[in-house]
């Protein structure tokens, strides 16, 4: 797949090894132009300035350099050329290889995004990996505001969401964008909950009021899944510095007692706090997804910042791949490289013994996956060819 092949034990390992994408989403199985190709990219959502293309920068070169040969183009091949051929195989046939080359065995897929023009989860599992669902909290509560009453909303949001989980294996809160993460950590009382459906019922749209995304989120604490939190960067709506996870500990101490698994999404570029409140609390783990795949070229940078406080038992592996299937790969196969040079450089330098390196390379590739998500634990087996 790439002009480079691994340097030592462990990056074989990861390049054998099935892995399990903690934390994804859906993608588009219509066509794309160029311009929206160009911004399902990356996190922007307003064309480029005239003159300007986002696909120079990490992410475009990455996709060029892992993607093109799934295609059967040469990798790096230019962009034009890639479109032309992406456009000649059609959308289930570029999810397929594109999957197929990411080797994933297990797919975790938010499904509180939704628009037209997405796959469905079944045409996702269709394509190869096994597909969990991660319910969205803000969700399921604007799907119940219609019909709510201020007085019952606390006890028809608690039978959807038990309703909505059954087969769910975590719970995701966005609270990050719909307020900020510096919250009021305790949870609010029945009063309180009364109040804020009357004004939120009564005026409508997205799932913004502070008091009810912290009724939410301790629901989702509720249910015993684990629950996963975007922090760090992400779309521009974002206040960016409320974003911060270090302003969670307050929330963190409060939801200790339950045992209950938190899950930082993202973190960059806060991912030294995430490291550290991995470190200090024991609940808290963190979740590479999205800045892999969007750091490019400085991906093995990055991924050792992330490993310089947080246990390995703490961090996974996911792409948040959303609207284009080559970030599942990209996301990947970044992963793969990254890590496989950091852990294989650390073994020549004599920071840790080969042994124990193969086995951190297991753990976030998929081991901490199955622990901290109860999946189903099959044996590492190779990754399918492409």
């Amino acid at each position: 797949m790439d002009a480079l092949k691994p340097a030592g034990p462990v990056g074989a390992l990861l390049a054998e090894l099935s892995l399990v994408d903690g934390h994804a989403h859906l993608v588009r199985r219509d066509p794309l132009g160029a311009k929206a190709f160009e911004l399902g990219a990356t996190e922007a959502d307003r064309p480029a300035p005239a003159g300007l293309s986002y696909l120079d920068g990490q992410v475009g070169f990455a996709i060029r350099r892992w993607c093109a040969p799934a295609l059967d183009l040469p990798a790096h091949s230019s962009i034009v050329d890639y479109l032309r051929r992406r456009d000649e195989l059609g959308p289930a046939e570029l999810l397929h290889r594109m999957l197929a080359a990411a080797g994933l065995s297990q797919l975790l897929v938010d499904t509180g995004l939704t628009g037209e023009g997405l796959c469905s989860v079944a045409e996702l599992a269709a394509a190869g990996p096994t597909v969990h669902e991660v319910l969205r909290l803000e969700r399921v509560a604007e799907q119940i505001a219609r019909g709510a009453s201020a007085a019952g909303f606390a006890d028809a949001y608690r039978t959807a969401l038990h309703a909505s989980t059954e087969d769910a294996v975590a719970v995701k809160s966005i609270v990050a964008y719909r307020h900020g993460l510096d919250f009021e950590p305790a949870r609010p009382s029945d009063r309180e909950i009364r109040a804020a459906a009357g004004e939120w019922l009564a005026t409508g749209g997205p799932l913004r009021n502070a008091t009810l995304l912290r009724f939410v989120l301790w629901a989702g604490v509720d249910t015993g899944l684990p629950v996963q939190l975007h922090t760090g960067f992400g779309d521009r709506d974002l206040a960016l510095h409320r974003a911060d996870p270090a302003l969670l500990q307050p929330w963190f101490a409060a939801v200790e007692p339950t045992r209950v698994q938190i899950v930082l999404l993202h973190c960059y570029p806060f991912h030294r706090q995430a490291g550290w409140l991995a470190q200090v609390y024991p609940q808290v783990h963190v979740d590479l997804g999205l800045t892999i795949g969007q750091v490019g070229a400085r991906a093995r940078q990055v991924l050792a910042e992330f490993c310089e406080l947080a246990p390995f038992g703490k961090l996974l592996f996911s792409t948040d791949a959303y609207l284009l299937p080559e970030l599942y790969l990209v996301g990947a196969a970044q992963f793969r490289l990254a890590l496989g040079e950091l852990l294989d450089g650390w073994v020549r330098d004599s920071a840790m013994p080969a042994a124990d390196a193969l086995r951190v390379a297991r753990m976030i590739a998929a081991d901490n996956a199955h622990r901290v998500y109860r999946l189903h634990r099959s044996t590492h087996q190779a990754r399918p060819e492409p």
